[in-house]
């Protein structure tokens, strides 16, 4: 049994009806949109009053926290499971990106609605609160990591985004990516000065926009007749943004 698993029967109850509300939500927003959802239609799905989903969460802006939490460390677990695959085989940085972008699309392919309500259209009125961001950053952790492993290695190329201003970054992402950095380079196994390792997290902003806009192109239908094998397309974006950066892809390999 895992440690976090509840214990009480009382506590076994709560936790299921929690799943259910979340399975509820989920179905909810499939069908209707994540700007649609409410808490009154989420308790009708359930069969119960409203006033038992209160009991659970207190608006509908907290049942959307708990979903983007959900979405965010699913995806996350994903793309850090490639990460620690492709570190204990001793793959090269750039083939640990592909093993990284590639879960990452697997995620969102499978689960699309997911996907759009933690990268796709914000929903009116809501904003996510700020102890989001942990779960928020744990996919750009493991898209650093590679960065961060192939600087270790020393085989690192030169990238555009060495010669960037101090002012081009907010402040707040500056200080973010120096902590992303420990976390990157643990996952990595690279032992890389914080200075250094910061400056690296800057160039994965262009690996992780390239994942947002590879599978927004792809699952909001912009590459409809354009390509003909969706998933070779997204790995030669994901090797030509890696080239920016400094990583070589092999796609024969």
């Amino acid at each position: 049994m895992s440690p976090d698993a509840p214990t009480t029967p009382r506590a076994r109850a709560r936790a299921a009806f929690q799943a259910d509300l979340l399975a509820a939500a989920r179905a909810r927003i499939a069908a209707e949109g994540a700007a649609q959802l409410s808490l009154r239609a989420v308790a009708r799905d359930l069969g119960v009053a409203s006033s038992a989903v209160y009991r659970y969460v207190e608006s509908r802006d907290a049942l959307l926290t708990m979903l983007l939490v959900e979405s965010y460390d699913e995806v996350a677990e994903a793309c850090e499971a490639a990460l620690a695959r492709a570190v204990d085989d001793a793959a090269a940085p750039g083939q640990t990106w592909l093993a990284v972008g590639r879960a990452f699309r697997t995620w969102a392919v499978e689960h699309r609605h997911s996907y759009e309500l933690i990268y796709g259209t914000p929903v009116p009125g809501y904003a996510a609160p700020q102890d989001t961001v942990p779960h928020a950053t744990r996919v750009w952790a493991a898209v650093a990591a590679p960065l961060l492993d192939a600087h270790a290695r020393g085989v690192l190329g030169p990238s555009p985004a060495d010669g960037r201003s101090d002012d081009l970054v907010d402040p707040f992402a500056v200080e973010l990516a120096r902590e992303m950095a420990g976390v990157a380079g643990r996952l990595a196994r690279g032992a890389v000065p914080s200075d250094a390792a910061a400056a690296l997290v800057v160039r994965s902003f262009s690996l992780f926009e390239a994942l947002l806009g590879a599978l927004s192109a792809e699952l909001f239908g912009h590459l409809h007749r354009v390509v003909a094998d969706p998933a070779r397309a997204f790995d030669v974006t994901l090797a030509t943004v890696a080239a920016g950066v400094g990583l070589r892809v092999d796609l024969a390999g």
